[in-house]
């Protein structure tokens, strides 16, 4: 089945009144880190940490929203794919306005972030970091909708009998709505296996160790669908995207750190 999708799928507004537009994509922003928030708010580690309510709200909204995703996000995009752009303009780096965010970019930043917290408050990192990763498939699906909705990050061409035609693409191709493979694998699928995880084991950084790896694999495994970065192309051996390379280290790290924390029990 081949889905002609409307001009909405091109950075649909919910609100425009004048000079004021209140994008979806910005909704799923904000539905994500609330969502996020009120799983801390009721789950058991943040409680056994000592947080909270309002150090838990600093947590999702201040370190992890701000100074985390978008932040590091932003960083991370104009390093990773706009280098070009950012040593011609290093202003460039504020022009927000112009979009741009990599989920490796703030993953960093969520993790720089969680230093700091967990250093002001005496707390244990992996063990703050296992709860944060927990509750992040929750995001991370919610966010890749937003993309659905912006027809942005779409699939590849398919010739088969599935597909989707974003009003965004100069070509007008069916392709894989990968937008939404992403949102089932990383967001539920991976939400439900490190839940499953938890149940079985209560040890300090093994969830923090499966998100490196599972998120990993599973991004990984859904680029082979999703169409490169028009600038950039395959990066490497001439089937690599951007997004598979920096899967690679972060799969790494995670199975030393499994391997680490294993030991340690």
């Amino acid at each position: 089945m081949i889905i002609e999708l409307s001009d909405f799928f091109n950075n649909p507004s919910l609100i425009s009144l004048g000079p004021l537009n209140i994008q979806y994509y910005a909704v799923t922003w904000v539905l994500s880190a609330y969502f996020i928030y009120l799983f801390l708010k009721s789950h058991p580690i943040p409680k056994e940490l000592g947080l909270s309510t309002d150090q838990i709200n600093d947590l999702v909204f201040l370190y992890g929203l701000i100074f985390g995703a978008m932040f590091g996000g932003r960083v991370g995009y104009m390093v990773f794919y706009g280098s070009d752009q950012l040593m011609n303009n290093p202003l460039s780096l504020f022009f927000i306005w112009e979009g741009g965010l990599s989920f490796h970019g703030g993953l960093a930043g969520v993790i720089l972030s969680s230093i700091v917290f967990s250093n002001k408050l005496k707390i244990n990192f992996f063990r703050l970091t296992d709860a944060i990763t927990l509750a992040m498939p929750i995001g991370l699906g919610l966010v890749r909708i937003g993309n659905f909705l912006n027809g942005e990050l779409y699939g590849r061409a398919t010739s088969g009998d599935w597909g989707f035609i974003f009003p965004t693409d100069p070509f007008g191709l069916p392709r894989h709505p990968s937008q939404l493979y992403e949102s089932l694998l990383e967001g539920i699928v991976l939400f439900l296996i490190l839940s499953f995880i938890h149940n079985k084991t209560k040890k300090i950084g093994i969830i923090s160790a499966s998100f490196l790896i599972l998120y990993g694999l599973m991004r990984f495994f859904i680029e082979f669908f999703r169409q490169p970065d028009a600038h950039l192309g395959f990066v490497a051996l001439e089937w690599l995207s951007m997004g598979q390379l920096l899967c690679l280290p972060m799969i790494f790290v995670g199975f030393l750190l499994l391997i680490y924390f294993l030991r340690k029990a």
